[in-house]
């Protein structure tokens, strides 16, 4: 069994990390314009990153020269809602209605997500994420988008990676908003976040022009057996779904989509699940690697070796995941699967004879999709797979060194070269990923 022939291969990206215009027709600023400086390698900013906001058509038409199905992208909430007032700002509505006309004019399916990190300053101000007001705020948000939008876009997700940007934001101070709270305070903001997710999914379905298909892009974290005798795949079902860890999947997959508390969320009261669990269309996640690979605080796995691949990110290359990943969701909470990132950093340039060659990836890539084809080949329903990312940018606190783009981008210029690996890709997507 190969993938289904409506299968959406596509390629991801998020708008702070690919659109520039920082300032541009009415937009603010967001946590990342305006805390950013000391926390970006290099004293990097993303105040042109790829220029995407000018360069869309000519980014759409790369995306249809490598022939995708689907491209994830994510919306500026700064662009939409510049302020408090409650006033939309037109020329950003009209900028993602632009870029979407131009993605169906291309035959690619577009694919949205409302919060990929880059919360609008006003917002924060306010108390950000902390503040009950931000669930009401974040609602208002989503019914602008999908009043704007849902003629057009069938595929949407609230959150981009709630297991990322609320610990790594105001934990670790990582990422903006660079904060390093308390226990109590991060389990607020972690409530607030999944009422936000709640209460937008009820305001979505009712405002939307056509039925929209919703879902949430989750850091789902996956690990893999050590073999796979029935005891060893239950050990990793376990250790998937059950140890208490900063960054499992059901911490956040348990009460958004079966409307039950985890281990360690029990500040959740009934009442909270009642609108954190509302139903939701697909599983989305995204995922790089296994647990395990001598990752600190977890139990090393023992398929571990000194010297065991890894990309330029440092992330052990596990290429199983994507179908343990995928088998295990499935099990557990029994809706179709979408992959909604997958890619590696590798160190990538323009070479002598004009090209950018990329083995590695195109290796990468292949592995992978092996894994998920693995899936399907058990019936599991997996309906797409979104390469993380369509073109090299704004890494977050990394900067532009990692390159993870199927599209190799010169900041200085601009210039966009196809990578080998998005010829290859192109030759994956043309034969629904047959020749693997």
């Amino acid at each position: 069994m190969a993938f289904s022939k409506d299968f959406l291969w596509g390629a991801a990206s998020a708008a702070h990390q690919v659109e520039g215009a920082y300032l541009e027709d009415g937009k603010t600023l967001n946590i990342w314009d305006a805390l950013v400086k000391g926390h970006v390698d290099n004293g990097e900013d993303a105040k042109v990153a790829c220029d995407h906001y000018h360069r869309y058509k000519e980014d759409v038409a790369l995306m249809k020269k490598i022939g995708l199905k689907s491209y994830r992208f994510s919306i500026s909430w700064a662009r939409i809602f510049p302020d408090d007032s409650g006033k939309v700002n037109e020329k950003g509505v009209q900028f993602y209605q632009n870029l979407v006309d131009e993605l169906l004019k291309a035959n690619i399916v577009p694919m949205c997500t409302l919060y990929h990190w880059d919360m609008p300053m006003w917002f924060f101000e306010k108390g950000g994420w902390e503040s009950v007001e931000s669930v009401n705020y974040f609602v208002q948000y989503a019914e602008a988008c999908v009043k704007a939008l849902s003629d057009k876009i069938e595929y949407w997700l609230t959150f981009n990676e709630p297991e990322c940007f609320i610990p790594a934001g105001h934990e670790s101070g990582a990422h903006a908003p660079f904060l390093q709270l308390s226990d109590e305070r991060v389990k607020a903001i972690t409530r607030h976040v999944m009422l936000a997710h709640g209460s937008a999914v009820m305001k979505m379905r009712e405002v939307a022009k056509r039925p929209i298909k919703i879902s949430t892009a989750q850091a789902a974290c996956v690990t893999s057996p050590a073999d796979e005798t029935p005891e060893e795949i239950e050990k990793a079902r376990v250790s998937t779904f059950e140890t208490p860890r900063p960054y499992f999947c059901s911490w956040w997959a348990d009460p958004v989509y079966l409307g039950k508390r985890q281990v360690g969320t029990d500040y959740l009261s009934d009442e909270d699940l009642k609108i954190i669990n509302q139903p939701l269309d697909f599983f989305a996640f995204n995922m790089y690697n296994a647990d395990g690979y001598g990752a600190p605080k977890y139990e090393s796995n023992p398929r571990a070796y000194a010297g065991y691949p890894r990309t330029a990110m440092d992330w052990h290359i596990t290429p199983e995941c994507l179908y343990w990943g995928a088998r295990f969701c499935y099990e557990r909470y029994g809706l179709p699967i979408m992959i909604t990132e997958n890619g590696m950093a590798n160190i990538d340039f323009k070479m002598l004879d004009g090209k950018v060659h990329d083995p590695q990836r195109i290796d990468y890539v292949h592995r992978h999709l092996l894994g998920l084809r693995r899936a399907t080949d058990e019936n599991i329903p997996v309906i797409g797979y979104q390469y993380w990312s369509i073109m090299d940018n704004f890494e977050w606190a990394k900067g532009y060194t990692p390159r993870f783009g199927l599209i190799h981008v010169h900041y200085p210029t601009g210039e966009r070269t196809l990578k080998d690996s998005a010829y290859d890709y192109a030759k994956i997507i043309k034969t629904n990923g047959k020749k693997l």
